[in-house]
């Protein structure tokens, strides 16, 4: 598990699905209970000791000064196996909770993408439809052939608008302001078009920036969830967190996910940190130390759809358990199941793939890596080298979160840190190792 992303990098893991794997449990398996409630190890075949040595690997990481605190959480047949929380959530030293809340950055897309699918269920949009029917301020779209002499873009029209589908699965080609030297990246950058004050005035100054490809031609990060938010609002007529509150957060329970947190809350709102790479220590920074880092306490200008909610173990569990169960949790059915597969699905076409410089260092699109809407999926485990199940889906967020679910064992794991860019030389990798040692510990898989 790779992390990269939002403004410091997204956080990235390799995983797929087959369209006839997700959903509903293996055949043996008894149905997953309508609430998540805890369950011996050995219930649902897991060896006690082995996943010891997990809880151990996280401890280690807080113990080194690797991050400040880490909570996990997996989840096999809707039964919490392993819950473990360590250190701390602030300088000041307040401990790490259960109901501690964390900034989401980049996890907050595949939400998104639920949120989509409702529209499209609804029968507002299809997946082959051309954005310009949502966003004819696209219209006019430049492409960026090549770079002048002059560091400028050498411009060419579009051959066709990108497609939903394409929009969903980051090969529409937008750029997002992640990487330096590229005119189109830089672009997003001075016109700071993902800090707008509102999704329309964001789309108004994407509108203005050529892709960075044609439509469809390969997979580059890219700002396509925020201009998913902003067809939510305009098909919906709500803003993008209030219609997400309404059609998913309140549904399934998740009491603590938003785009910012209430005042009644905010102590229980985790610091964020970074590596002084003088010093190696962490050090917690603020909005006032920094005015790239959102202040999530006040509602923002703009609901991001990219990355810019917050939320809790519990609730993202949630969550993952809806899509597990193919759209359901709790009675609130979301999305029904066959929903859920056509976003499992890889959903790119045979020769699309990615700069590895875009992927934190994967090859979406080859060795086993594949994309479905707004989840990366696991295609081949072999090749790829993960214990997983082929048909998993992943995502992350840019301060350390990971979450991937596994079909093909009934199984989730959520992951929550507060740490930029912990994927940097020389420092651990929390998401491969955690990996690591869930599926060694799966002794019993058919249990």
């Amino acid at each position: 598990m790779r992390n990269y992303g939002l403004a410091a990098g997204a956080a990235v893991l390799a995983l797929a699905l087959a369209p006839n794997a997700q959903a509903k449990p293996h055949a043996a398996h008894a149905p997953s209970p309508s609430q998540l409630t805890p369950a011996a190890p050995e219930a649902a075949g897991f060896s006690a000791d082995r996943l010891k040595l997990l809880d151990a690997a996280m401890d280690h990481a807080v113990d080194a000064g690797e991050v400040a605190g880490v909570e996990t959480m997996l989840v096999r047949h809707g039964r919490i196996v392993d819950l473990h929380i360590k250190g701390v959530k602030n300088t000041a030293g307040d401990p790490l909770a259960r109901d501690t809340i964390f900034r989401m950055y980049s996890q907050t897309k595949p939400m998104v993408g639920v949120a989509m699918m409702i529209l499209f269920e609804q029968g507002r949009w299809r997946l082959e439809d051309p954005i310009t029917k949502y966003i004819p301020e696209f219209a006019n779209l430049k492409v960026m052939a090549s770079v002048g002499a002059d560091g400028k873009p050498v411009l060419e029209d579009m051959k066709r608008p990108p497609t939903m589908r394409e929009l969903m699965t980051h090969t529409a080609g937008f750029g997002y302001g992640l990487r330096s030297g590229n005119p189109v990246d830089d672009a997003f950058r001075s016109q700071k078009a993902l800090s707008s004050n509102g999704l329309k005035e964001m789309i108004d100054k994407i509108a203005t920036i050529p892709l960075l490809y044609q439509p469809g031609t390969k997979w580059s990060y890219s700002a396509a969830v925020d201009i998913q938010g902003y067809i939510i609002e305009k098909l919906s007529g709500q803003r993008l967190g209030d219609f997400m509150a309404d059609h998913i957060f309140k549904p399934l329970g998740m009491k603590d996910t938003g785009f910012f947190v209430p005042a009644a809350n905010a102590a229980r709102l985790s610091g964020v940190y970074v590596t002084m790479p003088q010093t190696t220590k962490l050090l917690e920074i603020t909005p006032a130390m920094n005015p790239a880092v959102q202040d999530f306490t006040k509602q923002p200008p703009m609901d991001s759809g990219g990355g810019g909610s917050v939320s809790t173990t519990d609730d993202y569990a949630r969550f993952c358990q809806m899509i597990l169960n193919g759209g359901t949790y709790n009675g609130a059915r979301i999305l029904a199941p066959a929903t859920v597969a056509l976003m499992q699905a890889n959903h790119l076409a045979d020769g699309v793939t990615s700069d590895p410089s875009s992927a934190g260092g994967l090859v979406i699109g080859s060795n086993g890596l594949g994309f479905g809407l707004d989840f990366a999926v696991l295609t081949d485990p072999a090749k790829l080298g993960t214990l997983q199940g082929k048909g998993s889906i992943w995502w992350g967020g840019a301060a350390g979160t990971w979450f991937w679910i596994d079909p093909k064992n009934d199984l989730f794991f959520v992951g929550m840190i507060q740490k930029f860019s912990l994927s940097a030389t020389g420092s651990v990798n929390l998401g491969s190792q955690s990996q690591t040692f869930v599926y060694s510990a799966l002794t019993d898989p058919e249990r």
